[in-house]
Order: structure tokens, then C-alpha cells, then sequence
């Protein structure tokens, strides 16, 4: 699903951000990046999203190359690949509703099937019965469900998140894990970038990448590193 290859990521002549990262991440995988902040989990998921090239190496993510895929198919693979971000960047002014139907209405959803589907994933996420509260007097661990919701609009093979829990007290934190390691039960991978090791260590199946000053220093089973 991810294959990154001897990548090494430079912004500028200072220190790269990455430095000869290899890694492999399977069909169905749940798998952590670690770090402390400065560490380059960022750049590995804007990398693995295809926001950005690397300076060396290659990534393959879902079948595309980060040096084969032109600009013109990068639309194809954003359709396979839903992220969810620490701030969860939804429509202000909108409901739980009018958020996931905007992102249905943007992947060219036939009209009369956008209500249908977006009560599915609001249903799917939780959040049925709050789906004509507007974002703004929803809790953040609320708003965090809905920006899951919208993620799984085009049902991503791949879903990327950085710092998803970031934010959030440790009742939601638990409800947002919960809700993605369902997710990834029914065969959805996921790279999940997080600091919080007490998170990590209630998953001790999943896989765990850890990156110190842009270098991989760990690629192991949670359970041995926890």
C-alpha cells in the first residue's frame, strides 16, 4: 500500500527534513509514525498524500509513483486517499450534514444519492443524531467524527491522519481510536501520525514507525516498542 524508498526530503541547503527513509506499509495495515515534533511525520504524510515530491527516492502509495504520477492523475489518487488533520479544517457555518454532502457533491456523487449517503456516514461515524448541529457548537472530539465522516466520503482505500487526537481530552481520544481502528477492521489502511506513546500502546498490533531528526530509527510491531 506504502513503499517508501531511500527518501530524503530538503526544503532548503540546511538539514533535510527526511534522510534515506525506507519502509513498508501492507494492504490493510494500521500503523503509527512516532517522533518527536520536528521529526518529519509531517513531511512523511504529505509525501505518502502526494502534496510533495521527494528530493530522492521513490514512494508508492496504492500504485502510484511519486516520480511516474503526473500532475493531471494526481485527482485520481486523492480519490483513493482520504486525510484527516489535527484542526479538522471543516466548513464553518455548516452542519454535520451539509460537511460530509459538500464532499460527496465535490467527488461528483449523483445528486439524489448524496443525502442518502451522507446520513450512511454519519451513521457510520456516530453522529446520526447530531447531524443538523452546525460544526461550531459541536465538541471538538464531535468535530473530529465528522472530519473522519468527510475522510471516508470517496471510501478510501488509504486514510491518513496527523495528530487526529491531538486536541481532543482523553474521553474523545478514545472514542476517535476506537472509531479508526473500526475503520480499519473493514480493510481501510491507515498511517496515523501521533507523540502520545500511551495511545500507541493500547494498539499492540498495529505498526510502529518512528523518526528522530528526519531519520527512521524504529520499524517494528507496537507491542515492542510498548
Amino acid at each position: 500500500m506504502i513503499k517508501f524508498t531511500s527518501v530524503t526530503k530538503r526544503y532548503s541547503e540546511s538539514e533535510p527534513a527526511l534522510k534515506d527513509v525506507s519502509f513498508h506499509i501492507k494492504e490493510g495495515q494500521f500503523a503509527f509514525l512516532t517522533g518527536h515534533s520536528g521529526s518529519g511525520k509531517s513531511t512523511v504524510l504529505r509525501i505518502a498524500h502526494l502534496a510533495e515530491r521527494p528530493s530522492l527516492g521513490d514512494v508508492y502509495v496504492n500504485g502510484f509513483s511519486s516520480r511516474r504520477t503526473i500532475p493531471k492523475e494526481i485527482w485520481r489518487f486523492r480519490r483513493q486517499v482520504g486525510f484527516v488533520f489535527q484542526d479538522f479544517q471543516l466548513l464553518p457555518n455548516r452542519t454535520a450534514l451539509e460537511n460530509i454532502a459538500f464532499v460527496l457533491e465535490v467527488i461528483n456523487t449523483p445528486s439524489k444519492e448524496i443525502d442518502t449517503n451522507a446520513q450512511i456516514l454519519l451513521e457510520k461515524i456516530g453522529m446520526q443524531e447530531k447531524k443538523n448541529r452546525l460544526v461550531e457548537d459541536l465538541s471538538g472530539g464531535e468535530r473530529q467524527q465528522v472530519a473522519i465522516g468527510r475522510a471516508l466520503a470517496g471510501h478510501p482505500a488509504l486514510l491518513l491522519a496527523d495528530e487526529p487526537t491531538g486536541n481532543l481530552d482523553i474521553e474523545s481520544t478514545k472514542r476517535i481510536m476506537d472509531l479508526f481502528w473500526k475503520i480499519n477492521q473493514t480493510g481501510t489502511t491507515i498511517l496515523m501520525a501521533t507523540h502520545d506513546l500511551n495511545l500507541i500502546g493500547g494498539y499492540p498490533e498495529a505498526k510502529l514507525l518512528e523518526l528522530e531528526h528526519g531519520k527512521l530509527i524504529s520499524d517494528s510491531p507496537t507491542k515492542e516498542r510498548c
